[in-house]
């Protein structure tokens, strides 16, 4: 692949960094895997934005940890597809990124220390396991400013006391605008 990025090659896997207005169409299904994200992060914020306004901060909390999730599972439902977030460091324990994810999310960093805004990055890869094939598809979520009230560096005294109870192993803190937050993770099942 040419270019200015480089690829990583991974157990087998190589991984593909997609640049705004790249020379080469991506394959198909990385945009389904883009309309999954799309709609997945389009229900989570309306409906967060939805639930601070009606309760404030605190409540940020409990849906992302509660309604995040399933809302995850409707959009993975609806699109035949795997379709979730996932983090160099994480909040809650069960969007651990596999070690596909992980290497996919350094790329992004180190794309971000390049220059590259985050809002322009991402990534993609095509799994082989025993046969079964899928694709993988990665794009970065850049922290933005609403989202400082629950990952910031000075969160509310009311908001940290939910956030430690429900994440005692909280890893999500002290972020700046424009960073790395995490990044939306696809996985297509492909069938020759």
């Amino acid at each position: 692949m040419s270019g200015r990025h480089t690829a990583w090659l991974l157990a087998g896997v190589l991984i593909l960094p997609l640049a705004a207005g790249g020379e080469e169409a991506p394959p198909n299904w990385v945009t389904e895997a883009r309309q999954g994200a799309a709609e997945l992060g389009r229900n989570l914020v309306s409906t967060l934005q939805q639930s601070i306004q009606a309760e404030g901060p605190v409540a940020a909390v409990a849906f992302c940890r509660l309604q995040a999730p399933e809302i995850a599972d409707q959009v993975s439902t609806a699109h035949a597809m795997q379709v979730g977030r996932t983090a160099l460091r994480v909040r809650n324990p069960d969007n651990q990124p596999d070690a596909c994810e992980q290497r996919m999310l350094e790329l992004m960093q180190a794309r971000l220390a390049a220059g590259e805004p985050a809002s322009q990055i991402e990534v993609f890869a095509v799994h082989n396991d025993n046969g079964a094939r899928s694709g993988r598809w990665m794009r970065a979520i850049p922290m933005q400013p609403l989202c400082l009230n629950c990952h910031g560096s000075n969160i509310a005294t009311p908001v940290a006391a939910t956030i430690d109870a429900g994440y005692p192993q909280d890893q999500a803190r002290d972020f700046e605008v424009g960073e790395l937050r995490g990044a939306f993770t696809v996985t297509v099942p492909l069938h020759d």
